[in-house]
């Protein structure tokens, strides 16, 4: 199906969806009565983890408070509630920017959630912490490693055990307007294969009202980062080398950016900043709304496309190469479901871990919120693989990196980004800002 028809087809879908949805909920509290007891015991303040029905209580934490992912969540544990007697499950809202504060100081009290949705790169420190279960032993018993992406099963090890599960994960792509490649002369069909080619590209989709950018081809900065083609330009490579070692003044790092300044000397920064003044809500964004013609996003980018683009023909691409054969490298996050340290129930818990990482759950949250799942045969379904965007992102996986967190220096970043911002605003050349941020990161790593 082509892009510019999908809208409607997926407008249908979310129709469908949400009448199920509300078909679910009509009854009032979702499992009917016996939940209902269930749900109000958990919720109780008594302290009790045994519903009145005899089923244990397990308190999931989680951030998705919006009208697009709660319902889908709940729906899940609804799903998973319904499955079977033994286990309750009550899904715990908190806003993101203190679920995560509040967690820890519940671990470190001795009363955390019995789940919990986590960041994928920072798995490793909670581990070394005592911060959260190690699973080895339901691991074992249960072969679920197969179920996942190798990479992303590579982020959940600590001394080679796992520490939690892979849920989702995400790739950045190249989403471009093709009526625009059309109109500039340019193969809508064929995205540039070099980050020089991209460049020659960019320019011709440039177009100016006097001295003033009506529509900008493409700039790096916009909804991208020098984090992003550093990788890219150091094939895959991040800060850190396979031992462990700083690599933050590589060459191919100092290429990065002179791409990233040379791009701004010939825009011109002020109006790169101008336009990202402008970025805001979806109906706002730049490629949206015909001002950017290349624009650098996660996949379920396609979604806002979908819900907001008005019908924009448009194509997707993996990122570009330095050169040919160098790759097409991106980067990648995501979050992983734990059990919490000192979880007072975790063989249920694993149960629900279980259940939230298999195929089913995983095909219903990747199909509902356009997300790459990390569960492998969930992520190849037909239905998905049908939609030539998802297709497209799950092939992308494959030239994805992520980024754990060293342990020995989990705040790096905090030592580089002032340096990056220096060389930016030309208060430092870039050689000697990656010169300044290696030695600090060096200094951080050695603990002097």
């Amino acid at each position: 199906m082509p892009f510019k028809h999908l809208k409607k087809a997926f407008q249908l879908t979310a129709v469908a969806s949400l009448v199920s949805l509300l078909a679910a909920c009509s009854g009032g509290t979702s499992g009917g009565p016996a939940a209902a007891q269930a749900d109000a015991a958990a919720n109780s303040g008594s302290g009790s983890s045994v519903s009145p029905e005899g089923r244990v209580v397990l308190d999931y934490w989680t951030w998705w408070g919006s009208e697009t992912r709660r319902p889908i969540i709940e729906k899940l544990v609804d799903d998973f509630n319904k499955s079977q007697d033994k286990i309750f499950v009550k899904h715990s809202y908190y806003p993101y920017s203190d679920i995560f504060t509040k967690e820890l100081a519940a671990v470190s009290a001795g009363n955390p959630p019995d789940i919990m949705m986590n960041d994928i790169n920072t798995v490793q420190q909670r581990a070394s912490k005592n911060q959260a279960m190690n699973l080895s032993k339901y691991v074992e018993r249960d072969k679920v490693q197969d179920r996942f992406f190798p990479e992303l099963w590579n982020t959940v090890l600590y001394n080679g055990e796992p520490y939690a599960l892979p849920f989702n994960t995400d790739t950045r792509m190249m989403f471009y307007n093709k009526d625009d490649f059309k109109e500039a002369g340019l193969d809508p069909d064929k995205f540039p294969d070099t980050w020089d080619e991209l460049e020659q590209a960019a320019q011709k989709l440039d177009k100016k009202h006097g001295n003033t950018y009506t529509r900008i081809g493409y700039s790096p900065q916009f909804n991208s980062d020098w984090n992003l083609l550093q990788l890219n330009f150091d094939g895959g490579r991040n800060f850190f080398d396979e031992s462990g070692k700083p690599v933050v003044n590589a060459p191919a790092k100092a290429e990065a950016l002179q791409y990233i300044l040379d791009n701004a000397k010939r825009l011109g920064q002020k109006n790169i900043d101008a336009f990202k003044a402008d970025f805001g809500s979806q109906q706002a964004n730049p490629f949206l709304s015909g001002r950017v013609s290349i624009w650098t996003d996660v996949t379920n980018f396609y979604t806002q496309i979908r819900d907001y683009g008005d019908g924009i023909n448009f194509g997707v691409a993996p990122l570009p190469e330095t050169k040919e054969g160098a790759g097409h490298w991106s980067v990648g996050g995501g979050f992983v479901i734990e059990i919490p340290y000192g979880a007072k129930h975790p063989d249920e818990a694993w149960e629900f871990l279980k259940y939230m990482t298999d195929v089913e759950a995983q095909t219903y949250w990747a199909e509902k919120n356009f997300d790459n799942v990390a569960n492998k045969e969930a992520s190849n379904s037909s239905e998905l693989m049908s939609n030539p965007v998802y297709k497209a992102s799950v092939e992308n996986l494959a030239h994805t990196k992520l980024t754990p967190n060293p342990l020995n220096a989990p705040d790096y970043m905090n030592l580089i980004n002032p340096q990056r911002d220096a060389i930016m605003l030309g208060q430092t050349s870039i050689q000697d800002g990656l010169n300044k941020a290696q030695a600090d990161v060096e200094k951080l790593v050695s603990g002097k």
